[in-house]
């Protein structure tokens, strides 16, 4: 039986990551601090706003139906907010954190006000990380984690939902739906009705996207994850541009010393701001 602790573990960051610059791979995924033996990242404005409200929405779902928006959300976003205020979430100044805190408010009151599939049974996966083996034979671990997953009696199947909270749609050729789709119908047994993203920043209600094809999903995953297996096993993660991309420069400037340390996450990476 295959060892999933050798394998390697491919997630839509981790693949998002590698197909941006191999070497911001490397940086976010691979490396480790010599002196903490911690792996790194960096918080930014944006990412503490996604992740606060995105906590706000994990909460809900352990939550009984009618016990849901018992409390204000708004309070909820503001108890979470304590672990990204000021320097933890990469906040340049108060005015900076105020603009940013408000949209969050936004976002919850805007469930809030319309909560659609937050007021309707939910699936809750065993685990919180999902996962499975794309190939065993090529050492791929599949994973995710998955915002909400509702239930629909009418043919018991569930309906794969992910949260937005960034300005923009996401691209049509993501990898994110179909990382989804491939884990729920590996994960768990029922079927899959349907796909939708929830724009927070502007949708009062979420949108449907095509449910993506199982065996070109798979496919398509298949040859980056073997692509990145590759790579690990040669070492090489070279950036396609001679100075640097934007995506490895700002991690370059963490190990060269040119980032400010602000703490250890919950996943106990050594966290960093510019």
């Amino acid at each position: 039986m295959k060892d999933k602790y050798s394998a390697v573990w491919l997630s839509y960051s981790s693949i998002s990551d590698y197909l941006k610059c191999p070497r911001a791979y490397f940086l976010k995924n691979i490396y480790r601090d010599p002196k903490t033996n911690h792996k790194i990242t960096l918080m930014q404005p944006a990412l503490a706003l996604g992740q606060t409200v995105h906590d706000v929405i994990e909460a809900l779902s352990l939550l009984p139906l009618e016990k849901r928006l018992e409390r204000p959300l708004t309070e909820v976003l503001e108890e979470k907010w304590k672990h990204v205020t000021g320097k933890l979430g990469g906040f340049r100044d108060a005015d900076e954190e105020a603009s940013y805190k408000k949209r969050g408010c936004l976002m919850v009151q805007r469930i809030m006000e319309r909560p659609g599939p937050v007021l309707k049974k939910a699936i809750k996966l065993r685990d919180s990380l999902s996962w499975y083996w794309l190939s065993e034979d090529d050492n791929l671990i599949l994973c995710g984690k998955i915002d909400w997953l509702e239930y629909l009696e009418t043919d018991d199947s569930i309906r794969i939902i992910d949260f937005k909270t960034g300005k923009f749609d996401e691209d049509p050729d993501s990898l994110q739906l179909p990382i989804y789709f491939l884990l729920c119908a590996n994960v768990q047994k029922r079927g899959i009705a349907g796909v939708q993203y929830w724009y927070l920043n502007k949708d009062s209600e979420p949108v449907d996207i095509p449910l993506p094809r199982y065996d070109e999903s798979e496919k398509q995953l298949l040859e980056i994850g073997k692509r990145i297996a590759l790579a690990r096993k040669v070492d090489r993660f070279v950036c396609a541009q001679k100075e640097g991309c934007q995506a490895c420069h700002s991690m370059e400037r963490i190990i060269s010393g040119k980032a400010e340390f602000v703490g250890i996450n919950d996943y106990n990476q050594d966290v960093y701001i510019l």
